[in-house]
């Protein structure tokens, strides 16, 4: 019997529901921002604009809980 995997974590409501269980891609940031492609996560590293980075081995991931700070550090208060 194969083991069980954990169900995917929409990265949609990733920054509004509990932290996911693990790190997000560029694809995950992609969706969740609705940018229009993953490369605009990688020019927003390459210009120190977007959330902290990991480099794990050849792949970049991203802490949620970095994530979520980075979204409330950016985000402008409504008067």
């Amino acid at each position: 019997m194969a083991p069980k995997r954990a169900p995917e974590t929409d990265p949609q409501t990733t920054l509004r529901a509990g932290l996911p269980d693990r790190y997000l891609t560029p694809d995950d940031l992609k969706h969740m921002f609705g940018l229009p492609s993953v490369e605009t996560v990688y020019a927003w590293r390459k210009t120190g604009v977007g959330p902290p980075a990991i480099r794990i081995g050849k792949y970049l991931r991203y802490d949620p809980a970095a994530v979520r700070a980075w979204v409330e550090s950016n985000t402008e208060a409504v008067a």
